[in-house]
């Protein structure tokens, strides 16, 4: 009957930190791998799942506020998709084990450069 509450926290968690920009689609990823026993293909589609209507919502307040840069979405919306969806295909394609490794690597490598942006700001 709890079963849900483990899910429902590392949702609620990540989503808060995702609006907060601190990466919760990131963070998702890797709570699903490791603490909800969910296979990372699986877990890489819930996450271009959580991140479709937190980008939606992005670029509809950008907008509003005045804050899009108009040229540069019209530049970069159709590569981007087009990027997204041959990266998505490969994923698909590739053997997981494969995935892991660079996937920790970028891990290690985005938490190093923010702990040393942080200390050169200080």
């Amino acid at each position: 009957m709890v079963s849900w509450i483990l899910p429902f926290g590392v949702a609620l968690v990540t989503g808060i930190l995702s609006s907060w920009g601190v990466g919760g689609g990131t963070l998702l990823l890797v709570c699903m791998t490791l603490f909800l026993d969910v296979g990372q293909r699986e877990a890489q589609a819930v996450n271009l799942l959580f991140f479709l209507p937190t980008a939606a919502i992005g670029l509809f307040f950008h907008r509003k506020n005045g804050f899009l840069d108009k040229e540069v979405w019209r530049q970069s919306a159709v590569p981007g998709a087009l990027a997204s969806l041959a990266g998505a295909l490969i994923a698909t394609a590739v053997d997981v084990s494969l995935l892991r490794r660079p996937f920790g690597v970028f891990l290690l490598y985005s938490g190093a450069s923010m702990l040393w942006s942080a200390r050169k700001g200080k």
